[in-house]
């Protein structure tokens, strides 16, 4: 999951990755629908994070609230979160990366996934909990409203914080369709 960078150009394919949100899946079912969710994260995170300059990343609204390169983190230490409770492992997230780094990992993980939900049945969503290190769990349930919404809620931040610092969302980004528009 948050394994090494492996080359440039890997690194930029799989990034590439969630530019357009891959085609629906043919049914719906609970496992299918969760995975859309994640793929509609990735694609706003891909658009939200891409082209940030500098100026972007240091940019924070006001004296208590967090900069870009600080919101990319937190997003990425969520897409941890998830990702181990739906690949039932339990890494933490390394703090000493890049930006850029961090975008390539919540992307590759939120592509994980996405593809390990795909290929799950509705009934393997009750095995995939938050896992405290007290202890205590919490169902698939939890992942929705807290981390995937959260990570969601996030996005946003970027994108209005980026037109805040003088380098707004991409114009062309359908988020409707998950595509950009011609």
């Amino acid at each position: 999951m948050i394994s090494s960078l492996k080359g440039q150009n890997n690194m930029t394919d799989e990034t590439q990755y969630y530019s357009e949100i891959p085609a629906p899946p043919e049914s719906y079912t609970a496992v299918n629908v969760a995975a859309r969710m994640v793929d509609g994260l990735g694609f706003r995170f891909y658009w939200a994070t891409d082209g940030l300059r500098t100026e972007d990343l240091d940019f924070k609204p006001g004296n208590d609230a967090r900069t870009v390169s600080e919101t990319i983190s937190h997003i990425f230490e969520m897409s941890v979160l998830i990702a181990n409770s739906i690949l039932k492992e339990s890494q933490s997230p390394p703090t000493d990366l890049p930006p850029d780094q961090k975008r390539h990992l919540t992307l590759v993980n939120l592509r994980k996934i996405s593809n390990t939900l795909r290929n799950s049945s509705d009934k393997d969503l009750e095995g995939y909990v938050i896992k405290f290190g007290n202890g205590k769990e919490l169902p698939f349930w939890n992942l929705i409203n807290g981390p995937i919404a959260d990570a969601l809620w996030h996005c946003g931040q970027i994108v209005s914080f980026r037109r805040s610092s003088g380098n707004p969302f991409n114009s062309n980004v359908s988020v409707l369709n998950g595509r950009l528009r011609e």
